[in-house]
């Protein structure tokens, strides 16, 4: 019993292969310039209605320390077993607002996987198809997109509450197509935005007028949905 318990110890301890350095900095390199091509693909074709420049900053970290994690414990079951002993006990709390994030967060670290498993080939190969897909599908929905789709962005300073149902219906009533994206309503934001279609020009000039005279310390925000970057 003693032997096969020191053979065990033995196998969780000393079955970790070195790391060629060289090696592993290739590829550490490779994962970093992958997961900044996938950072500006994100913020030029994303749809988050958040900074999303801000957001892509931390692709390339992400994917880069996914890489050195899975690099260290992947021929070792000791520093595995301790890896999952560690994220057990780890809560992450992020700010993650639309699915769209969550998505690209998964792609990185898929990213770091790969490259961390030494499956490079078919890492870069699975991105460039993920890249493809996001690019047919932006070309898809740009032919399908009225030429006078807008965000629309309302808020208030704090303590002010904006009057959600007053403004959902002036905006129904002043527009083709309404579509709630996201509303912020708390101490310190008080916020909601909206992505409308006009039959013209004319009819966002009344819609504005109209917002103001329902509240005259209302934020109003027009950008066109094609020129967010």
């Amino acid at each position: 019993m003693d032997g096969i318990n020191f053979g065990l110890d033995n196998f969780l301890t000393q079955t970790q292969s070195p790391v060629a350095v060289f090696s592993f900095f290739f590829t550490l390199v490779l994962c970093g310039i992958t997961a900044y091509v996938v950072k500006e693909i994100y913020t030029r074709f994303g749809s988050a209605l958040s900074n999303r420049r801000g957001f892509g900053n931390i692709f390339v970290p992400l994917a880069l320390t996914t890489m050195i994690i899975i690099t260290i414990v992947k021929s070792s079951l000791a520093l595995s077993l301790g890896l999952v002993g560690a994220l057990s006990i780890v809560r992450f709390r992020a700010a993650i607002k639309e699915p769209e994030e969550l998505v690209y967060l998964f792609i990185c670290i898929a990213i770091g996987l790969g490259f961390g498993a030494n499956q490079v080939t078919i890492t870069i190969i699975g991105v460039i198809f993920i890249i493809f897909a996001v690019a047919v599908t932006k070309k898809s929905i740009s032919k399908t997109e009225n030429g006078n789709v807008m965000y629309l962005t309302l808020s208030k300073e704090p303590p002010q509450k904006l009057q959600i149902e007053e403004l959902i219906s002036i905006i129904e009533s002043n527009s083709l197509e309404v579509d709630l994206k996201r509303l912020d309503d708390s101490n310190s934001i008080n916020e909601v935005s909206f992505i409308v279609s006009f039959a013209n020009k004319d009819d966002l000039i009344q819609l504005r007028e109209n917002l103001i005279k329902l509240d005259e310390n209302i934020q109003i925000t027009f950008l066109d949905n094609t020129q967010i970057f």
